[in-house]
């Protein structure tokens, strides 16, 4: 069994509000483990980046927090936290920003030492920041900069980390690489990773668990059994997508039956825009159209090389 690295127990999560407690999430028990991705989901305005900031020390909790391993107060060699806030510091390089996460381990004198300077290079080596090394972060896209947040974490040698919305503002290519760098992380310096997100597509994909706000509640389950079971669809309450599938809904407006024979990425993707644009497709009857990989499409005799003239002959 994986071991447990952080173990929250009876927490209270709010905050005061005109002399009283406003409680976000109640009586919690959860645990974060030794090589496991934790995604952390739930509507908008739920509480999802108080409850980091809590777990982190940043923000006031209603109860105690115990630290990871069941050790005294929050320990900056124990827990380290990427939050969304601007880094606003002028001609610092990517190298300066990373050797920040050796600052707990430092002496009054705050030199690196030649450990703590391997630990950095080591860092910026699994996040792939080499090249960027000497660069100002001011001139960094917001997809490096958050690549480097990751990297000063992972130069903090925590046991936990903490991200909050790490993928906001980031387009898809550097979403995916995000949520594949945490998950590699995670496997391999056996780190426990509490990410919170929007990102339900790739949390479903990359995530060991899921913690899902329910209420004051919070459900944890492996992202698979919480789609079954209707959780994800209770709680999000999607509108004209169907999670079980991954598809949004789309109307047979048309009233056209197609029956598409073939496989592969061609076959799915041919499927997506016949629905798409109304048509029905089925098993049996209608228009048959078959799917030739790498070849195009045949329509009774008539050979067809783009999707785009398919749709064109269809009534």
């Amino acid at each position: 069994m994986p071991e447990v690295l952080l173990h929250l127990q009876d927490l209270q999560v709010g905050y005061p509000n005109d002399g009283k407690e406003i409680m976000l999430f109640e009586n919690l028990d959860l645990v974060l483990k030794a090589g496991e991705l934790v995604c952390f989901m739930g509507p908008n305005g739920v509480g999802k980046s108080t409850l980091i900031r809590t777990i982190a020390g940043l923000h006031k909790s209603l109860t105690p927090i115990p630290s990871p391993k069941g050790e005294g107060m929050i320990d900056p060699r124990k827990i380290s936290v990427v939050l969304t806030d601007r880094i606003n510091a002028m001609n610092m390089s990517v190298r300066d920003l990373v050797s920040y996460g050796r600052y707990p381990y430092l002496n009054w004198s705050a030199k690196l030492s030649v450990t703590d300077l391997s630990i950095v290079d080591a860092a910026l080596r699994t996040l792939q920041l080499t090249e960027l090394a000497n660069k100002n972060i001011n001139e960094l896209s917001d997809g490096q900069l958050q690549m480097v947040m990751i990297a000063r974490a992972l130069t903090q040698d925590t046991p936990v980390i903490l991200l909050d919305e790490p993928t906001a503002h980031l387009d898809l290519n550097n979403r995916v690489a995000i949520m594949n760098v945490l998950r590699k992380l995670s496997r391999e310096t056996q780190k426990a990773i509490l990410v919170s997100t929007h990102e339900l597509d790739l949390a479903l994909q990359t995530a060991d668990l899921l913690w899902l706000a329910d209420g004051k509640k919070i459900l944890t389950g492996v992202p698979e059994d919480l789609v079954l079971d209707g959780s994800l669809d209770r709680i999000f309450q999607f509108k004209g997508f169907d999670l079980k599938t991954g598809k949004v809904f789309h109307e047979a407006h048309r009233g056209v039956k197609v029956k598409l024979i073939g496989e592969g990425y061609s076959f799915l993707w041919t499927k997506n825009a016949l629905e798409r644009c109304g048509y029905e497709v089925t098993n049996q009857g209608g228009i048959e159209i078959e799917v030739q990989e790498g070849k195009g499409w045949k329509m009774g005799n008539t050979k067809i090389e783009t999707l785009a003239r398919l749709l064109e002959n269809l009534p």
